[in-house]
């Protein structure tokens, strides 16, 4: 109820008259397994898959903002919450999430569930004058320490995890579309992410020369932004969910060309047409920017790639109900297992807590112990919200405690009063409706 830190669990658990060096030698002294929560939520989702469907992960990197200058793996780094007119720059931990794709009830609906979370610090840099082993061991360590090489990585170690039998389609923004990570993608796994408007793309090579070295490009195909504007490539309609509602959408299509990206790999390469919106109604009309797309399958349905690409957008929801609801990168630690230990298992937390919610209430099921308020009856919320399922587990561990006989009434509708007596603050209420 209030900042998300060590010292808050234990006042939580009203054990603040008690020593809490235990607590913090848990994660300081690495016996914390995160990767056991990931691994328990990512088999929740594959159980919940038809046998020959993929699993779609979404990969992106945030920042957990932090004020010590002392804690392990902190730098500066652009913020991108700054002006686009102005570079901004804040001290922070980064790290890198993958989340899994669990479908919904409603057609084309889908949650993210968190699978993977990594502290990603970059190396220090030596002080000028440098002897050069030292300058070659930063170079070095900068290269493994890369965030797209940290992410090939995981990728590797999550394609050993995951069956062979079930595919898994990686989605991604244009920070990953590189050779770093599309030229050493695993077997079995399909890459769909940004690519420049301007991004080389070629046709195979009609023939191969009877001597020296085989060629891998052919002529040089249409850039994505040549294509958008082509008169004589038309446009074709898909639909897909997206913002709670299934939306049509313009694309075009470039299949069976090669990218320097993926070397000989034929790759398709799909341009959505930007979409029109007002912001109040009546209001003028507004477009938004086109979206450039590359997958490494040119035999994937249009369709299924528009949908999947869509469905990544639900990472970034993850990050901002982590940091804000959860309090992740809220808790001061220092030592370096702590600042790896201690979001990762908030992390692995969450998502074990949008598992259990589809298990307990289905898909689109929503907790009845704690009624909507007023406000929130008229347009009900799609899926449960993630602060709803908090309010759902504080009723659950905390009603006993607070007399199970007086919550009869206090989610009792009354008749409106434009001048209310003066109540004192409710207890019940103010525990069970507490928004973070």
């Amino acid at each position: 109820m209030g900042r998300h830190t060590l010292t808050g669990l234990l006042t939580a658990q009203n054990r603040q008259q008690q020593d809490w060096t235990a607590d913090y030698r848990f994660y300081s002294h690495r016996r914390v397994r995160p990767h056991t929560l990931f691994t328990t939520a990512r088999q929740a989702v594959e159980t919940a898959l038809a046998p020959d469907a993929p699993l779609v992960v979404g990969v992106d990197d945030s920042l957990l903002p932090k004020t010590g200058r002392r804690v392990q793996g902190t730098a500066w780094r652009r913020d991108p919450q700054g002006p686009p007119f102005q570079v901004q720059f804040t001290w922070a931990q980064r790290v890198l999430q993958f989340s899994v794709a669990r479908p919904l009830g409603t057609e084309g609906a889908v949650r993210m569930v968190p699978i993977d979370f990594v502290h990603a610090p970059t190396p220090t840099r030596p002080r000028k004058g440098a002897d050069a082993a030292t300058q070659a061991a930063y170079v070095e360590a900068a290269k493994a320490a890369n965030l797209v090489a940290l992410a090939q990585r995981r990728l590797v170690a999550l394609r050993a995890q995951v069956p062979a039998v079930r595919r898994i389609h990686v989605v991604g923004d244009g920070r990953y579309s590189n050779k770093t990570l599309l030229r050493k993608c695993p077997p079995g796994m399909v890459y769909i992410g940004r690519i420049r408007k301007d991004s080389a793309l070629f046709h195979p090579p009609p023939a191969q020369p009877a001597t020296g070295r085989k060629r891998i490009y052919g002529a040089k195909a249409l850039t994505p932004e040549q294509l958008r504007q082509a008169e004589d490539q038309p446009w074709q309609t898909v639909r897909a969910y997206a913002c709670g509602k299934v939306h049509e959408f313009r694309v075009k299509v470039l299949a069976d060309v090669r990218s320097p990206l993926c070397g000989a790999q034929p790759v398709q390469a799909v341009v959505i047409a930007p979409l029109g919106y007002r912001l109040r109604q009546g209001g003028k009309l507004l477009y938004r920017q086109p979206a450039y797309l590359l997958c490494t399958d040119p035999a994937l349905a249009l369709a299924q790639l528009v949908q999947e690409y869509l469905w990544r957008w639900d990472i970034e929801v993850n990050f901002r109900e982590e940091k804000t609801l959860l309090g992740v990168g809220q808790a001061p630690v220092r030592v370096p297992a702590s600042v790896e230990g201690v979001p990762a298992l908030a992390v692995g937390a969450y998502a074990l807590l949008q598992v259990a919610a589809l298990d307990t209430y289905g898909d689109t099921g929503q907790p009845e112990a704690v009624p909507l308020p007023q406000w929130r009856r008229r347009h009900p919320p799609a899926r449960a919200t993630t602060g709803r399922l908090i309010n759902q587990l504080r009723y659950e561990l905390w009603a006993s405690a607070l007399r199970p006989e007086s919550l009869a009434g206090f989610t009792a509708r009354s008749a409106p009063d434009l001048k209310p007596e003066k109540l004192p603050p409710h207890l019940a209420s103010a525990t069970f409706y507490a928004t973070n």
